[in-house]
């Protein structure tokens, strides 16, 4: 019989970096589908949140930004979705910030790419909820932010 897996919790931060109209995405191949992530990553023991989404963009992107605000909090506990038979062990705390770039925003190109990256993309924010942006839970909050106030708050266990 197989011993319940214990899950580890991941704490991260992400980045929402708007510009006239615009949301910087990472272009992505991720099992076997072409889609697209917000930059971002792991915390760093004794690293505030926000310079976690600083140092993040500026190695997956080569921009540096000013983290504006904290958007939303997003928890993913693998055990709860799709590939809950892979997955039991995965619990990741996101923290997704409101950021603006810092100098030339078309100067692009990190020096520590995620594995699954194949490109660096400003997308309108209009286009998003046709995207394939993963986690799809962001689709709707990230283009609100064309037209509404940018709202916030704690938007639960998505995928």
């Amino acid at each position: 019989m197989a011993e319940p897996v214990t899950p580890t919790i991941r704490t991260s931060a992400k980045a929402v970096v708007l510009h006239d109209g615009h949301v910087l995405l990472q272009r992505a191949n991720w099992e076997g589908q072409d889609c697209y992530f917000l930059p971002g990553g792991g915390q760093h023991p004794g690293e505030p949140l926000d310079q976690t989404a600083r140092r993040e963009v500026h190695e997956e992107t080569g921009l540096r930004v000013t983290v504006e605000r904290m958007l939303w909090l997003r928890e993913y506990i693998g055990a709860n979705h799709e590939h809950a038979d892979t997955e039991a062990g995965t619990h990741r705390i996101e923290t997704i910030f409101h950021c603006t770039p810092e100098g030339n925003p078309g100067r692009l190109g990190g020096h520590a790419e995620d594995d699954v990256q194949t490109g660096l993309e400003w997308v309108e924010l209009k286009k998003l909820p046709g995207l394939n942006l993963l986690p799809h839970a962001l689709r709707q909050p990230i283009a609100a932010l064309a037209t509404a106030g940018p709202s916030s708050g704690y938007l639960g266990d998505v995928a």
